[in-house]
Parts: C-alpha cells; structure tokens; sequence
C-alpha cells in the first residue's frame, strides 16, 4: 500500500519540530500489520498542561478517531487515562459515539492479560480486566532517562503525570504489541527512536526525550493526525471508509472545550490543536480523505 502520500499530509515535518521526519513508509506498514491483526485493544491518551491546569485537545481526538475505526472493523477497543484528563477524553469520545473509556491512576490497575471473554462482549461493557492484545499510546507523556517526565518547553511536569507509560514495558515482557504515536519526541513509545531524536531534536531537549519503549512508533506533526491517518489506512484495507466525518473534529475539539481542555501549545482555551487554527485541520482532514479515495 503506498503511503507515502499519506505520510507527506501529516509527518512532512511542516511545524519543524524535527521529531516527524523519521517517519517512514515502513513504520505505518509495521502500524498497519498490528492494527488489522489485534482483536482486543487499549489506547492510552491524554497530555495534561499543568499550567492551564487542563487536559490539551491533542490526543484525545486521535485516540477517539482511531479507536471507532477499530471499532467498525469489528474489534472490541478501550480507550484509558488518567482522572485529571479523563472528563475531557469521556467528553471526547461522547461526543461522535466513540469507544468507551476507563480511568486508571496506576499502571497496576490495568492488567493488559485478562479475562479472555472480554473481546465477546460489547465494548461498552468492558472494563480495564478484560485485557488487550495490542496497547496503543496517542500523545501520552513518556517518562526520560532520568524517569521524569518533560514538556515541549522542557519544564518538569512529573508532579502531574500518572505513569501510565509503564504500561508499555509491561505490554512487551507479556507478548503484547506496543504502536505509539508522538509529535515531540517526549511521548510514550518515542524510545524506539532514541538515538535518532537525539540527532533531530536541540541539544537542549535531549533529557526530555521519552525512554519508554514500543514495537511500532509513529512520528508526525500533531498526534491526532496520526490517529486520523491510521484510520483512513484501515480504511483503505477494509475498503471502506471508517474514519472522520465532515464535521466531528469541530464537534469533538468543542467538546473537549466544554469540558475544560486547552490548546497544548498556547494554553487557551481554542478551536486549535498544538497552535494549528480550525481552517488547517479542515485542510489535513479533507487531504486524508482524499489519499482514501485515491487508495481504492
């Protein structure tokens, strides 16, 4: 499948942050395999800015998007956080019939091996016992070498952060796959692309860089757009259409608004994501459509 199109609509490393022009066309291939091959998944989300004091409208809309698409194709999805984000993401998801969501403040609380029937049940009923067979981090902070936890900015946010991160070790040691997606080299999973970021990124940012693992990463130039774009290639396999519709970003970011979420980058309260106005999303969602017509 060429997605190099794709790949050019949401990793070309247009807001030059660096982190995205790692992406390759093998890394949404390897994405894609674990996608069409899992029956049960849990994707990890939210990204609080503590000095908002509120959950960012970057990844949850991602997750939300993402996790519906795997829903359509039949698989059973939960979507996790923590409580300080988990009103903005259950508004989220709420708000275009996405999956269901569960909060956890420890790692320990969510076994990823469960109850094996948890993948007969609807996904509305099942809880973080039932388990997964693939975990998915969207824009979830990952914690550095020193095991703290960083901001585009570099501040220490650690006081903030539940480590849910730890979750993809844990993921790894049981067989379980692990896809992260990432836009600043600080998120959950960016560790499969250490040694590369250090390249890419400032010299002052490399302590920030997440050490957490993954089987799969995805970096791009705004983590929704990754999920978005991962929908549109499931999209494209099951050839037909199972990702966002015209208008549900604008229904999902007021949702998020509503609920208290904030522009990760400016810190208001916007129609905005990681500082890009309503009109260019329009544009990335509209493009990522395109490339699924043009797959068929």
């Amino acid at each position: 499948m060429d997605t190099a199109a794709l790949q050019a609509t949401v990793a070309s490393n247009a807001r030059a942050r660096g982190a995205s022009s790692l992406c390759r066309s093998a890394f949404w291939d390897g994405a894609l395999r674990l996608l069409t091959k899992a029956s049960r998944v849990f994707i990890v989300t939210g990204f609080y800015i503590r000095a908002s004091g509120a959950c960012e409208t970057d990844g949850p809309p991602g997750a939300v998007i993402l996790g519906r698409a795997l829903e359509r194709a039949g698989k059973s999805v939960l979507l996790l956080t923590d409580r300080r984000n988990h009103k903005c993401l259950e508004a989220c998801s709420r708000s275009v019939g996405g999956p269901a969501v569960a909060c956890a403040d420890d790692p320990s609380e969510v076994p990823l091996a469960g109850r094996r029937s948890g993948g007969s049940r609807p996904p509305a009923e099942r809880s973080p016992s039932d388990g997964a067979d693939l975990l998915i981090f969207i824009e979830r902070p990952g914690a550095a070498a020193d095991g703290r936890y960083y901001n585009m900015k570099g501040l220490d946010i650690s006081d903030v952060v539940t480590p849910l991160d730890a979750l993809a070790e844990s993921a790894m040691r049981g067989g379980i796959p692990v896809l992260a997606i990432g836009d600043g080299g600080n998120e959950a999973g960016m560790g499969l692309l250490y040694d590369s970021l250090i390249e890419v990124l400032p010299d002052h940012y490399a302590r920030c860089i997440s050490k957490v693992p993954s089987d799969v990463c995805l970096p791009v130039d705004v983590s929704n757009w990754g999920g978005y774009a991962l929908a549109a290639l499931l999209s494209s396999f099951y050839r037909r259409w199972l990702g966002l519709d015209e208008g549900e970003e604008e229904e999902m970011l007021r949702a998020l608004l509503e609920a208290g979420a904030v522009d990760g980058v400016s810190g208001a309260a916007d129609m905005s994501v990681d500082g890009v106005p309503p009109g260019e999303l329009n544009k990335v969602s509209l493009a990522i459509r395109s490339w699924y017509l043009r797959s068929l």
